[in-house]
């Protein structure tokens, strides 16, 4: 038993002293300790500009992310229901808004984070011309319109005011095609299942849809400003990793990452 005791001993120091020496030597690498996660829950028109800005917060704070991305109206749905999100990004302030007057926020952290654009969107081989503005949407070449879906997708009720704004809607609502979000719709049109789509500028921005197509930017009087709002949430977990990930948005980086994808900042 003695024996089997000092044999135990003498390997425990032996692994400790290669441990050591291949530290010192490089042969094993520390990796990154991530403090606990972040969960995100965010309008998919972030979806290019979040990865970007998660990717550079995780790197300065130690903190991994873990991002959802969807409609406004899902998430804020499930929030009401007790998801167990800290942050919530939503396309809609008002969805913020209404959790903040529920009492479901922590006081203070709501916070109106950019403005949204939305365009006219067709593969760059398209024969339509997205030149001609919201006419175009009535081309013979156009069987088939995405946009998000209105119900519970800010970006889908600017799609239907801008077309009702230019007194299309009514002449092209049978080829309307409802993506669950806005980055279905913007699927649906770059995989060539629609002829063209009305999206989210920031989307048509990312490098893929850029090299991919052509857009025409809808005038912002033509349908209600895309004011998109964030909250803490609260009795959430790690709120101040939250809170430094506001800050970090709300930042020189931050800001330059959401400008490079087509958003208004706020003042």
């Amino acid at each position: 038993m003695m024996r089997t005791a000092q044999s135990r001993r003498i390997a425990r120091v032996v692994c400790a002293a290669l441990l050591v020496g291949s530290t010192a030597l490089g042969l094993i690498q520390p990796t990154m300790a991530f403090s606990e996660d972040l969960t995100i829950a965010a309008a998919s028109d972030l979806n290019f500009a979040f990865k970007d800005l998660v990717g550079e917060f995780e790197k300065k704070s130690g903190v991994r992310v873990k991002l959802s991305l969807g409609s406004s109206g899902n998430f804020f749905s499930q929030i009401s229901n007790g998801a167990p999100f800290t942050l919530y990004f939503s396309a809609d302030i008002r969805y913020p808004q209404r959790l903040e007057e529920a009492g479901l926020v922590v006081p203070g952290s709501l916070y109106k984070y950019a403005v949204g654009r939305i365009v006219l969107w067709a593969p760059i081989g398209s024969k339509v011309d997205v030149q001609k503005g919201l006419d175009a949407l009535m081309d013979p070449a156009v069987k088939k319109i995405a946009i998000a879906n209105p119900k519970h997708a800010p970006y889908g009720r600017a799609a239907v005011a801008a077309m009702e704004h230019f007194k299309v809607y009514d002449r092209v609502k049978d080829k309307i095609v409802l993506g669950e979000n806005i980055s279905q719709a913007a699927q649906f049109v770059e995989s060539g299942a629609c002829d063209i789509g009305i999206v989210a500028l920031s989307l048509a921005l990312a490098p893929s849809m850029k090299a991919a197509g052509k857009y025409w930017e809808i005038p912002i009087e033509a349908h209600p400003p895309l004011e998109q709002g964030a909250v803490i949430l609260m009795g959430s977990k790690n709120q101040e990793s939250a809170k430094r990930f506001l800050e970090f948005l709300k930042g020189s980086q931050g800001q330059e990452i959401m400008q490079r994808y087509g958003f208004t900042l706020p003042s």
